[in-house]
């Protein structure tokens, strides 16, 4: 019975020591450049299909896409508290009156305020040394596969049967 449980220990020690890197490499992953790159990447592709959104006056999925833009902000945020608070805060107010454009369904102010947060993306790449990370007002979507029309009797306006 001795030699099985020293046998067990052997193997469990083992096992923990083999595990051991990889624990600290997922940890590592967790704050890597690269990772931040994805949840910008996911920014980025959100930042298009809302501006597509908006442009096609489908204020039920613009409102979604901002809310998916937020949520991968909140996502680099909580992972990187390296970041300065400043840098995420300066696009606040263009969500906030992305927000209210969309409530409002204006394209005008839609247009003005996703231009602002289109800047405050700029500025914040700028401060932190990423500057050569341009992002631009989409010229066109990258889309082809999905319609951004608004479609009537769908979404929060629509009736229930």
């Amino acid at each position: 019975m001795r030699k099985s449980t020293k046998y067990l220990a052997a193997v469990a020690a083992i096992a923990i020591g083999s595990a051991s890197p990889f624990m600290v490499a997922a940890q590592t992953m967790q704050k890597s450049p690269a990772r931040l790159a994805d949840v910008m990447s996911a920014v980025q592709f959100r930042h298009s299909k809302l501006w597509t959104a908006g442009q096609q006056k489908n204020w039920e999925l613009a409102g979604y896409e901002l809310e998916l833009v937020k949520s991968s902000l909140n996502e680099a945020i909580a992972l990187y508290t390296d970041i300065p608070v400043d840098n995420i805060t300066m696009i606040d107010p263009p969500i906030k009156s992305i927000e209210s454009a969309i409530a409002a369904r204006n394209s005008a102010a839609f247009g003005k305020a996703f231009g602002d947060l289109t800047t405050g993306c700029n500025s914040c790449h700028q401060s932190v040394g990423r500057g050569f990370i341009v992002m631009t007002v989409p010229a066109a979507s990258p889309f082809g596969n999905q319609s951004f029309a608004p479609r009537q009797g769908q979404g929060k306006d629509a009736v229930r049967r």
